[in-house]
């Protein structure tokens, strides 16, 4: 049986209306899905090269400001 995720602790919604997984959930899946996700714990290993390298430099960027 699968456990059902808690708002705000699993996940949580953005300013747009879409569901945002938390570091958290990612963590206890285990991997990285690909798909680039905000919150990716795995810096993002599974995603596309070019895009990966973006996600990664935005990161950066963000922590530094």
């Amino acid at each position: 049986m699968k456990k059902q995720l808690e708002e705000n602790i699993d996940f949580y919604y953005n300013a747009q209306g879409y569901v945002v997984l938390t570091e958290k959930y990612h963590r206890e899946r285990g991997f990285c899905c690909g798909n680039g996700c905000l919150h990716c714990p795995f810096d993002y290993e599974n995603v596309p090269e070019d895009k990966k390298s973006r996600l990664l430099e935005a990161r950066k960027a963000q922590k530094g400001a």
